[in-house]
C-alpha cells in the first residue's frame, strides 16, 4: 500500500536530485560560456547560439535580451485563469507542455483550445509522466527505446485531436525535467529536440509544498532569485528558457504564477521581450 508517508518520501528525493543535479555554472556568469565547452553540442546547430546539456537546449541566444517563458503540466491546471490573463494582457506569448494524460483529460479541453487559439505553442511532456533516467546516475536510462518511443508517441496522438502535429511541435520537454544524452539520441531519432529549463533561478521549483521543510521554496524566494540572478549574470537572462508550472499541489496555497504580471512588468522593465520557443 502507498501512503502519504511514502509518497512524501518520493517528492523529497525527487526536489533534492532537481536542486543537486543543477550545473555548476547555474548560479554563475560562466554559463553564458557554456556553448562554446559542451561537448555535446552538435556541429550543425553551431550557428543558433543555444547552449545545450546532454544533447537538449537549455538556453538560446545569450546575444539577445528575450525569455523564453514556458509552462509544464501533467494534473494539475489551477494556474489557467491567471496565466491566461496575464499573458494576454501584456501581450506574450508563450509555450506550454502538456502530458499526454493531460490533453486527454476532458476538464482541460477548453483551456487547450482556448491556449491554441491565443497563438501560445503546444508541445509534449512525455505522455505519463514516467521517469527515463536515474536520480543517482544520470546516464543510466532506466527505460527501454521501445518504451520510450510509445510514451513520447502516444502523448502527440493525444496532441493530435487538438490539431496539433509532431511536425508543428518538434520541441520535446521531458517529464521531471530529467533526461540523459541517450534520450536525447532517441529524441532526434524521430525528429524531436529536447528543450529544458535554464538553471540558475530555481523557477522549476514553484511546485514544492511546505512539508518538505528546508526544501521548500517560497513565492518570495523564487522571485528574488530570478532577479537577482539577472542582476548578477553577466548577460542577464538573456535567452533563458524560464519554466514555471501551470499547476500545482493544493498543499502550495502560494501559487506562484500568481507574480507573474508582476515579474513580467519587472523584466520588460528591464528591457526584455518574451517569444515563443519555436521562434529561437
Amino acid at each position: 500500500m502507498i501512503t502519504f508517508g511514502k509518497i512524501y518520501l518520493i517528492l523529497l528525493f525527487f526536489v533534492c536530485f532537481q536542486i543537486i543535479a543543477q550545473p555548476a555554472y547555474a548560479s554563475s556568469s560562466d554559463i553564458c560560456e557554456a556553448n562554446k565547452k559542451n561537448e555535446l553540442q552538435r556541429k550543425e546547430l553551431d550557428e543558433s547560439k543555444n547552449i545545450y546539456s546532454h544533447g537538449g537546449i537549455i538556453r538560446t541566444d545569450t546575444t539577445k535580451k528575450e525569455i523564453n517563458l514556458v509552462f509544464t503540466a501533467h494534473e494539475f491546471a489551477d494556474g489557467f485563469e491567471t496565466i491566461t490573463k496575464t499573458l494576454n494582457g501584456n501581450d506574450v506569448k508563450a509555450s506550454f507542455f502538456f502530458t499526454g494524460d493531460f490533453y486527454r483529460n476532458k476538464d482541460f479541453e477548453d483551456m487547450i483550445f482556448n491556449l491554441k487559439d491565443y497563438g501560445h505553442y503546444l508541445g509534449a511532456h512525455s505522455d505519463k509522466h514516467l521517469l527515463y533516467a536515474s536520480w543517482e546516475n544520470r546516464d543510466s536510462t532506466i527505460i527501454t527505446k521501445e518504451e520510450f518511443r510509445k510514451d513520447v508517441l502516444d502523448n502527440y496522438t493525444e496532441m493530435g485531436k487538438f490539431g496539433i502535429q509532431k511536425t508543428d511541435a518538434s520541441y520535446f520537454l521531458p517529464p521531471y525535467e530529467w533526461y540523459n544524452s541517450e534520450i536525447s539520441e532517441w529524441c532526434r531519432e524521430i525528429g524531436l529536440t529536447i528543450i529544458n529549463f535554464t538553471p540558475g533561478t530555481y523557477s522549476n521549483q514553484d511546485w514544492t509544498i511546505p512539508e518538505m521543510g528546508e526544501r521548500y521554496f517560497s513565492n518570495d524566494f523564487i522571485y528574488n532569485k530570478i532577479l537577482s540572478y539577472e542582476e548578477s549574470s553577466s548577460c542577464g537572462l538573456n535567452g533563458f528558457i524560464l519554466l514555471i508550472h501551470f499547476g500545482t499541489d493544493p498543499r502550495r496555497e502560494e501559487k506562484f504564477y500568481n507574480r507573474l504580471d508582476e515579474l513580467i512588468t519587472e523584466l520588460k522593465k528591464r528591457g526584455y521581450t518574451f517569444r515563443r520557443l519555436d521562434n529561437i
